[in-house]
């Protein structure tokens, strides 16, 4: 009898150990940060773009500044038939508009990815959980160049113009300098908001001289303001 009932104690201590850990798993779910993508209906960022074009052999120097404003739209069918939602690019002179239409993209977090179709071009932008250990590449799933990226400044606080945000990742995208070429590539996410800043450089260079500029590109993007509408 007492062994029966010694049996029977160790099942119901293993059988409330097992509930235990599984409630706490339940309790205790994993964080994947998608909110450093967000994709809520009719969010909307502001930037101030300033953009620098050069082409020595036709002695051109183009400065350009303007603003972008970028909203999540409705729900759509992305080029790989997958429920994506609009991702709407417009341009403007001034901050407060009037604004004109640009570009209507696609943006979706598929798994431990999110993800942008530029131009028909389906871009990783970011993989969840952001952690220092994670590397990939940018381009892998459309024909362009290879683009290996990583984190930096994992959940760190970062301020641009007026506005400060509390957590913010950086992906680093390029960072590469050589005799003729002189490149730098790499965007701020914050949660709840999306991308906060983008630096852009693509240039060939003279004698090894990243002032004497053959012919690029240049495109630096500051968050003016966001919120719903």
């Amino acid at each position: 009898m007492f062994k029966n009932l010694k049996t029977i104690a160790v099942a119901i201590l293993l059988l409330l150990t097992f509930v235990g850990i599984n409630s706490c798993k339940k309790d205790d779910p994993v964080q994947m940060y998608y909110d450093y993508f967000p994709l809520n209906e009719g969010h909307y960022v502001i930037y101030s773009v300033h953009e620098v074009l050069v082409d020595q052999q036709i002695q051109q120097k183009d400065t350009f500044d303007y603003f972008i404003k970028t909203v999540i739209g409705a729900p759509v069918t992305d080029n790989s038939g997958r429920a994506a939602k609009q991702f709407e690019r417009y341009y403007s002179s001034d901050a407060n508009g009037p604004w004109t239409i640009h570009d209507v993209w696609t943006a979706i977090i598929d798994g431990p990815r999110g993800e942008l179709v530029e131009e028909n071009n389906r871009v990783i932008k970011l993989v969840f959980a952001p952690s220092e250990d994670d590397e990939w590449n940018m381009n892998a799933y459309n024909t362009l160049e290879g683009l290996d990226c990583y984190y930096s400044n994992l959940h760190q606080s970062y301020s641009v113009g007026n506005n400060s945000f509390s957590s913010t990742v950086t992906v680093e995208q390029e960072d590469f300098s050589s005799f003729i070429d002189s490149r730098r590539k790499y965007e701020v996410y914050a949660r709840g908001v999306g991308m906060v800043y983008k630096y852009f450089k693509d240039f060939i260079i003279i004698n090894g001289d990243p002032t004497n500029v053959k012919k690029g590109r240049e495109l630096e993007m500051r968050l003016v303001s966001y919120g719903q509408q």
